[in-house]
Formats: C-alpha cells, structure tokens, sequence
C-alpha cells in the first residue's frame, strides 16, 4: 500500500506537470493535482513512519487517513460512471431545438474546448436542418464578448444558416445556460402559438385533429458535461431532454473528468441537479 501512494503522489505531481505545460497555470481547477500529490506523500510517509514507530503512531490517524482515502476514491469512481455514461449518449436526430453551452472566450479567438462543441453543432445542424440552435453564453470580465455571439459568428462563418440561430447572451453558470434558454424556447413557442391561432379554424366534420407533438429539446456540450447538463436540465423542467457530446481534449480528458466530479457534487449540494 505504501508502494501504491507513493508512485500515486508521483503520477499527480507529473499529470499536473503535464497540465501546467500543456494550457497554463490558468487552468482551472489545476491546484487538485498537486494537492492530491502532497496528501499521497504524507500518507507515504506516515505509513513509513508507522512501521519503523509502531508505537508512537496513534491508531484513530490511520484509520482516519485510509477511512477518508476509502471514501474519496469510491464517491469519485460512482460520479465518474455517472460522467461517461452521459459521455457515451448517442444523438437523437430531428430534435426542435438544441441548446448549445458555451464556454470560455478569449481574445481574438474561441477556445478549444468551445470549437469541438461548435463544430458539433455545425455538424449536427447539416444533418438537421430543421432543428433552433439557442446558442447561449454570457461575457465573462476577462472575455473580449459575450460567448454567444462568438458562437454566433463561428457558426455563421461556416455556413449555418441564420433562422437556426438563437443567441443567449446573459447567463454565467451551467444552470443560467439552462434556464434561461428554456425561457427563450418558451417564448419561441407562445409565438409559434399566436400565430397559428389567427389562421383560420378547421371546419367541423366527421373526423379527428391530433394534438401537437411534445417539443423535444437537446443539449449540446462536451462529452464529460453531458450528464450534468441533462440533469440541470430536467430539474429546470425539461423533462424529455437528450445530451448531444461533442469530443474534448484528450490530454486534460483526465482532469476535466475530475473537475465535472465536483461540479457534479456541488451542483447537487446546491439544489440544481
């Protein structure tokens, strides 16, 4: 075991390494790396302790150590199934509208992480040519523009047409995303609604009109967010809603799973899932 945590704390200190290297020190949520390292080390170092000092080791800190390691790990390994169960959703073609989440901005160009879900979403509205794409995403204070309307060039440069187009340009969290695109839908239909309330009414007869099909709605983000947007999503009230994944970054794929863990925990712990 003491073995296992040792090269642990060195696999951590590494893959943060990797990260700094690879993105930046700007990378959220980088800091767990290292800090899961130096947790790894100290408990390296107390079980090398205890075994040279038997007696001098209190028994409750071991127990604690491992009883905390024990149920990290397994709340860890039951979100992250969670996470590519959601990651491993197929499409579902002809949906009413796809609700596009965005995500950070910089100047002069988009993110990486933003692009895969825009070339998804192009991908998807060639496919679907029918489908509303609610492009939504505020401007955050570091950010040249609001993330919809860089969503909104991106996807008009190439080629998407402008009626599939909808821009949400106020929300700053996943939930906003969500809740605020639900609002716009709603409005979209109300108009949808009126109008075809001042065409003229069927005449009766012997026969029978359908009633209107439910509105089915998506959400298109990264492959590791999709079950936490899906479920945000019904808890706003969308209950027939479908993930759609787009692909992410292989080399932070690791840490973007462990990040999308503790969004997950925090989201729950705040009402939102």
């Amino acid at each position: 075991m003491m073995w296992i945590a040792g090269i642990g704390a060195a696999l951590c200190l590494a893959y943060y390494g990797v990260i700094v290297c690879y993105s930046g020190f700007s990378t959220s949520f980088a800091w767990i790396w290292p800090l899961a390292s130096a947790f790894l080390l100290t408990l390296t170092s107390g079980m090398l302790y205890g075994r040279h000092h038997p007696k001098k080791l209190p028994l409750w800190l071991p127990v604690s150590a491992f009883t905390f390691l024990g149920a990290s790990v397994a709340i860890l390994c039951a979100v992250e199934i969670l996470v590519f169960l959601g990651a491993a959703s197929s499409d579902v073609p002809n949906l009413d509208y796809v609700i596009v989440l965005g995500a950070k901005v910089e100047e002069g160009r988009i993110s990486n992480s933003l692009q895969k879900r825009l070339d998804k979403a192009i991908e998807y509205s060639q496919k679907n040519p029918d489908t509303v794409l609610i492009l939504s995403g505020g401007q955050g204070k570091d950010e040249p523009a609001s993330e919809a309307w860089m969503m909104y060039e991106y996807l008009r440069y190439n080629g998407v047409p402008e009626k599939q187009l909808v821009m949400e340009d106020q929300s700053a969290s996943t939930a906003q995303n969500i809740m605020y695109s639900k609002a716009i839908i709603d409005r979209l239909e109300r108009e949808k609604d009126q109008a075809k309330n001042r065409t003229d009414p069927i005449p009766p007869g012997p026969y029978m009109v359908a009633e209107d099909k439910p509105i089915q709605i998506g959400v298109l983000t990264s492959n590791f967010h999709v079950f936490r947007a899906t479920r945000i999503a019904r808890r706003c009230g969308l209950e027939e809603v479908c993930g759609i994944g787009a692909s992410s970054d292989s080399i932070l794929f690791l840490h973007l799973c462990v990040r999308e863990c503790a969004a997950i925990l925090k989201d729950k712990l705040m009402g939102n899932m």
